[in-house]
């Protein structure tokens, strides 16, 4: 832990001043669920203290954490708080397996995974941010973690090759997306036929979870976005003491 929390710090000092996210790109079609080409509508509001004042299926879309914040995911508590090796049983990984662990940050769960689907597995860490980037780039140099391959994502695209993984993971990510249904899109197109895209995201049905409200999703509004493209709903597993892991598969 200490090892990465210095990485964290030392790409802190190294990136300061830096872009922190990739350019925006206009709204493009996706498939629905009936396979139809639709176009998503954005709205707009006043910003909110944690919003970005621009809305998607009746919620206002939360700002993103930035890469100042890297330590936050590095924190001793996380475990206990998240039961982040409980999510991994979720995910029923085996070698093979090629992940992309997307908005991976500081790669807290992509180093996780790595030695899971190794040797022939990968796991794509994308993310947004060039700090987090070159961070996951310095994590993907260690032994033992060679499989990971860091990904820069723009806002609007993961940068995923199609058919290219088995399963794709957001872990508190998909609500500060910018283009949520322009970024959906393109993971069902990155996974191969029967691929499970999973969303863990606080639950916003639990007042007791210590997450802004913004920060939080419904079980029924991921299912409600999710509908929106060629995905069937699987199962949603609450066995994580504050996140929902709702999972899906490619039709």
């Amino acid at each position: 832990m200490d090892r990465i929390t210095t990485l964290a710090a030392t790409v802190l000092l190294l990136c300061a001043g830096a872009a922190c996210s990739g350019p925006p790109a206009p709204p493009s079609q996706a498939l629905s669920s009936s396979g139809v080409e639709v176009a998503p509508v954005y709205g707009a509001v006043r910003p909110s203290a944690d919003g970005i004042g621009k809305t998607y299926q009746g919620r206002e879309i939360s700002a993103v954490m930035g890469w100042q914040g890297a330590a936050w995911l590095e924190r001793e508590e996380r475990e206990r708080e998240e039961r982040g090796s409980l999510l991994l049983k979720e995910l029923a990984l085996r070698p093979g397996l090629d992940v992309a662990d997307v908005g991976a940050g500081t790669g807290y769960h992509a180093r996780r995974i790595a030695p899971r689907v190794a040797p022939a597995g990968r796991v794509y860490a994308v993310d947004v941010q060039p700090q987090m980037v070159a961070m996951l780039a310095r994590l993907a140099a260690q032994p033992g973690l060679e499989n990971i391959v860091p990904v820069q994502a723009s806002a609007s695209d993961p940068g995923l090759a199609p058919a290219s993984v088995d399963l794709a993971l957001m872990v508190d990510v998909y609500h500060e997306l910018e283009y949520p249904h322009e970024v959906l899109g393109a993971l069902v197109r990155a996974l191969r036929p029967g691929g499970r895209l999973v969303f863990v995201e606080y639950r916003a049905e639990d007042d007791r979870v210590p997450i802004k409200p913004l920060h939080k999703m419904s079980e029924a509004q991921i299912r409600r976005e999710a509908a929106l493209h060629p995905l069937d709903w699987e199962r949603t597993a609450d066995t994580l003491p504050w996140q929902h892991v709702v999972i899906f598969r490619k039709r």
